[in-house]
């Protein structure tokens, strides 16, 4: 059986794996929903300070705790800088690695270098108000934050870059999934980038969220990197 690393994206927490984690263990393996600092179930920890290289070693500490020596790992969204930012810390450790809708950095890149003017002025414009703390996308200025499940995100994760180290280099399966129905979607590029160097690849006419639009889909995905 696999053991699997499961990261959130931006804003929210684990729950937008929906069904998924559940899924998973009722095949046997075990599972790691991640959490990262500030966000999610972990809100009351958000300030201004917090890095991308906060949330790697968050999840890089979960991962000893959960005692996975091997492990598949999974990002969705801005989970993928960070699913990133632990391959290079231990990719030899990793069977698998698979990005859902999600960002795919290359090396000495930040998530601001890899997206364009939308987000550039979403994440400028927004934090005015709650200097170095950007709301949702798409949320009105009187957004209120849902405890445990969807709140501010730290300006900081977004610009700090991650470095290539060669340990992502020693994963020997990759998949990318992409959602086709959302829209601006910043995704078709790490799409195309994932075709090209022959990874496992999936589409889905779904929003953003595919883990919960389409469960059966990522389920399928993820169980079959452990082949």
């Amino acid at each position: 059986m696999a053991n699997y690393v499961l990261v959130h994206g931006a804003w929210g927490g684990g729950q937008t794996y929906g069904e998924v984690p559940d899924a998973l263990r009722a095949e046997g393996h075990q599972v790691l929903v991640a959490t990262l600092p500030g966000l999610g179930t972990r809100q009351d920890e958000l300030h201004p300070g917090i890095t991308l290289g906060d949330h790697v070693n968050a999840v890089l500490e979960q991962i000893e705790t959960a005692g996975f020596e091997r492990f598949i790992l999974a990002g969705h969204s801005y989970g993928g800088m960070v699913i990133t930012g632990v391959a290079t810390k231990l990719g030899a450790r990793i069977d698998a690695i698979a990005y859902l809708d999600a960002f795919l950095p290359g090396d000495n890149q930040s998530l601001w270098d890899i997206t364009g003017a939308f987000e550039h002025n979403w994440y400028i414009d927004t934090q005015k108000n709650r200097p170095g703390l950007i709301r949702p996308l798409m949320t009105p200025e009187e957004f209120e934050p849902v405890p445990g499940m969807v709140g501010y995100h730290p300006l900081l994760t977004l610009l700090e870059a991650v470095r290539y180290t060669g340990e992502e280099a020693k994963i020997p399966k990759r998949a990318y999934v992409l959602a086709t129905g959302y829209e601006p979607t910043p995704f078709p590029r790490f799409a195309d980038q994932a075709k090209a160097e022959g990874w496992v690849y999936h589409e889905t006419a779904t929003s953003h969220f595919v883990m919960e639009e389409d469960p059966a889909l990522t389920r399928a995905v993820l169980l079959g990197l452990a082949e």
